[in-house]
């Protein structure tokens, strides 16, 4: 019982009620029970393009500092980040979510980078896991931050790569699953790509000035605290 909840609701009938045995006069409808509030805690799931490019290692790097620090300060708020990533014909799930830190840096220790591009198998494959998550924690409040460019070349099924990307990012929309797209391509080539996969997303699209994990990190904290 919450008592100083029921005090508070007995208090103003004490004058009509019979006071006669007891100093407070409390009837069932005065009593409040305690309610005990749990922070939602937060699925911080990463999607990043590690196919071929003369920014692929750098752009790693980045996210894994990211990563680190934001298991650094999820300790106490019970958060979870998680990595997939995608190259060459597939994607993988590197860092299934975790709240350790110990086991993040096995994990990322030495992550592959090089080959095509599978853009909608990162997403599908980051759509399974937040779905997933969600079905264990229906408590967790899921946000996933895209790395890339927005350019898929190569598909899981026999739409082209850019229509397939298109289709799995509406249904993560769908999902209600908070998105952020970071864009990879430098501003001198931009096609607009990592936009309009951030518009079928319902995502805001940053473009960094510079990639660093300091920046990524302060981005995504940005966006939690929104």
């Amino acid at each position: 019982m919450a008592f100083d909840a029921t005090f508070r609701a007995a208090a103003p009938h004490q004058l009509s009620r019979d006071r006669s045995q007891r100093a407070l006069a409390i009837e069932r409808h005065d009593i409040h029970d305690k309610v005990r509030v749990r922070r939602a805690a937060n699925l911080i799931l990463f999607v990043v393009d590690a196919s071929w490019s003369m920014a692929a290692a750098e752009r790693m790097e980045a996210t894994k500092g990211a990563i680190m620090s934001l298991l650094l300060d999820a300790y106490q708020r019970r958060d979870q980040v998680g990595l997939v990533v995608f190259q060459k014909e597939k994607a993988r799930l590197v860092l299934p979510p975790t709240s350790s830190v110990e086991l993040a840096k096995k994990a990322l220790a030495d992550v592959p980078v090089g080959g095509k591009t599978p853009l909608s198998a990162g997403l599908i494959m980051a759509h399974k896991v937040l779905r997933q998550q969600i079905r264990l924690h229906p408590e967790i409040m899921p946000m996933m931050i895209l790395l890339t460019d927005g350019a898929g070349n190569v598909s899981v099924s026999n739409l082209p790569a850019q229509e397939e990307a298109h289709r799995t990012a509406r249904m993560i929309l769908e999902e209600n699953i908070r998105s952020v797209v970071i864009n990879m391509e430098h501003v001198s080539f931009d096609r607009g790509l990592a936009q309009a996969l951030a518009n079928e997303l319902g995502a805001p699209c940053y473009n960094l000035a510079q990639l660093r994990a300091e920046t990524i990190y302060q981005t995504v904290k940005g966006e939690l605290d929104r």
